[in-house]
């Protein structure tokens, strides 16, 4: 994708949005609801015509959009062998039911899957015509944890495949676990494309340590000790700004120690991609979006 943008009426979605997806990878769109991520995936679909700019794809992907539905009655296995009758060459349905432990509902109406059977229904549909390259927009979105993490299984299992896959989250979690590299959409723009990892280290926010003590040190301890920024009550303890942890910890014990108090725990809370959008944007991660 190069310079891609997409206007509706007064509201720009997309402005001059360039980002190239690697063979083989997982690539996420990061971002809060409305920043551009749908009207991306939406043109480089073909769904929509964009304003400006040029997509290219190396061959036809297989697509599982966010407002996908299929037709109440429907099986799984009747779907699967309709999209199969389209292509070529599809995957047999029986080999994909059993791929997404389906087979139990293979026979059963649509409409009585669970939101997680019938997540795993469409990554299927979006597989049957053996694509190289898979387009996923909001996978998980409103399913329970069991079925959010069974999901990511299988996104993960489709890539070792061979496949590359693209797909648009508002999870920070999702895609810290899941994505090779992620680009952070804001407000139409693309403001960093990294890997995770990269997108975290460049963070200069402080260290946050949370240390608990039974009984808890009092504010005229914590607040006097070297190297504390910040230091807030919080989590049943305290929450402590540093950018020395290492030697925060030594001071802590000793402290600890010299009230008299118990240990209870020191945990190093390392900055996040939420931490990552706030110091690339100047705004904290929406709540609707977490």
């Amino acid at each position: 994708m190069e310079r891609l943008s997409k206007r509706y009426g007064a509201v720009e979605a997309l402005s001059g949005v360039s980002f190239e997806v690697r063979s083989g990878e997982i690539f996420g769109l990061l971002g809060p609801n409305g920043a551009g991520k749908s009207t991306a995936l939406e043109c480089i679909l073909g769904l929509r015509r964009p304003d400006a700019g040029a997509v290219r794809v190396s061959s036809r992907p297989g697509a599982l959009l966010e407002r996908a539905s299929l037709q109440d009655r429907i099986t799984p296995r009747q779907a699967l062998e309709l999209f199969g009758s389209f292509y070529p060459d599809p995957f047999d349905a029986g080999e994909l039911l059993a791929r997404f432990d389906l087979e139990d509902k293979a026979d059963e109406a649509f409409r009585t899957l669970s939101g997680g059977q019938r997540q795993r229904l469409f990554l299927a549909l979006a597989l049957i015509s053996r694509p190289s390259i898979l387009v996923l927009d909001e996978p998980a979105a409103g399913l329970d944890p069991h079925a959010r993490r069974t999901l990511r299984q299988l996104i993960r299992a489709t890539r070792a495949e061979g496949r590359t896959i693209l797909l648009s989250t508002h999870d920070l979690e999702e895609a810290a676990q899941l994505c090779d590299r992620v680009g952070i959409l804001d407000r139409g723009h693309m403001v960093a494309v990294a890997t995770p990892a990269e997108l975290i280290e460049r963070v200069e926010a402080p260290v946050r340590v949370l240390v608990r003590t039974a009984p808890p040190l009092p504010a005229d301890v914590i607040e006097p000790i070297a190297g504390v920024l910040r230091a807030s009550a919080g989590q049943g303890g305290w929450i402590l700004e540093t950018r020395a942890p290492n030697r925060l910890l030594a001071e802590l014990v000793r402290l600890t120690d010299q009230a008299g108090a118990e240990f209870l725990g020191f945990e190093v809370l390392r900055p996040t991609l939420e931490d990552a959008f706030l110091e690339l944007t100047g705004r904290s991660w929406p709540v609707e979006a977490a």
